[in-house]
């Protein structure tokens, strides 16, 4: 059984598992080949802090993407079609979620970050609210939903259309799933060598304390990704709004 399973591997989904998996929650994220992110729409990303003059959208989510997996997130092919309690007298024995190809995978908790869809959450009486054609779900200021071990991130839970946005919210949400675990969790910090020892303190829980020879090697490492990320630009489109893309064709 995981510790969370996150539906949806946009922004949102993969910034929650960037902080899950970094605080040792074994952290799976569904996603299927129909479901891309709706940001690799984007023809370019503008107004996220740190690129000035903006950056590719989808290398900027592939980037994501790696960062997830270098935290030590896993991933799942597949579409969500179904979400079921263990015990249904007792939640916090975890969740099975079923597939589209007939997979089931159980979990302790549940981050929803599949905007639009969250029909997989109907049995469950989430919360969902209707906007119009679409739902949205119901949730507290850490994403929590109704029922004990489902929360929501992103646009799903109602929060602005945003990269910037999906991501902090993506980030606080599973701060809230930390939170809830027994993960031992202060916050995520890489500090100078002596910042805390150098005045009698412990290193806190999931922070750690780096010299300057470990701190130039990380950047050389980060600088070497990215120039090789961005030395050449991608060669497809962004991906076209499927109305649009039905008239072209």
């Amino acid at each position: 059984m995981r510790d969370v399973c996150i539906v949806g591997g946009g922004v949102a989904g993969l910034a929650a598992s960037i902080f899950t998996a970094r605080a040792g929650l074994d952290t799976l994220v569904v996603d299927g080949d129909d479901d891309e992110s709706i940001l690799a729409r984007n023809a370019s990303l503008e107004n996220y802090p740190g690129f000035p003059l903006g950056v590719d959208a989808r290398q900027y989510l592939r980037l994501v993407r790696e960062q997830a997996d270098n935290a030590g997130a896993t991933f799942h092919e597949g579409r969500v079609t179904g979400v079921e309690p263990v015990d249904e007298d007792d939640l916090e024995e975890g969740f099975v979620l079923e597939t589209e190809d007939g997979d089931s995978l159980e979990t302790r908790r549940v981050i929803a970050a599949s905007w639009p869809d969250s029909e997989y959450l109907v049995p469950l009486d989430v919360g969902r609210i209707q906007r119009g054609s679409k739902y949205m779900i119901s949730v507290d200021e850490g994403g929590r939903t109704a029922v004990d071990g489902i929360y929501a991130a992103g646009r799903i839970a109602g929060e602005p259309h945003q990269t910037i946005v999906a991501a902090g919210h993506g980030a606080k949400v599973g701060l809230a799933v930390i939170h809830d675990s027994d993960a031992n969790f202060y916050h995520d910090w890489v500090a100078p060598e002596g910042y805390f020892t150098g005045r009698g303190r412990e290193v806190p829980p999931a922070c750690e304390e780096i010299d300057d020879e470990e701190r130039r090697e990380r950047d050389d490492r980060a600088r070497e990704r990215l120039l090789e990320a961005f030395e050449e630009p991608l060669d497809e489109r962004p991906t076209m709004h499927p109305s649009v893309a039905e008239d072209e064709d």
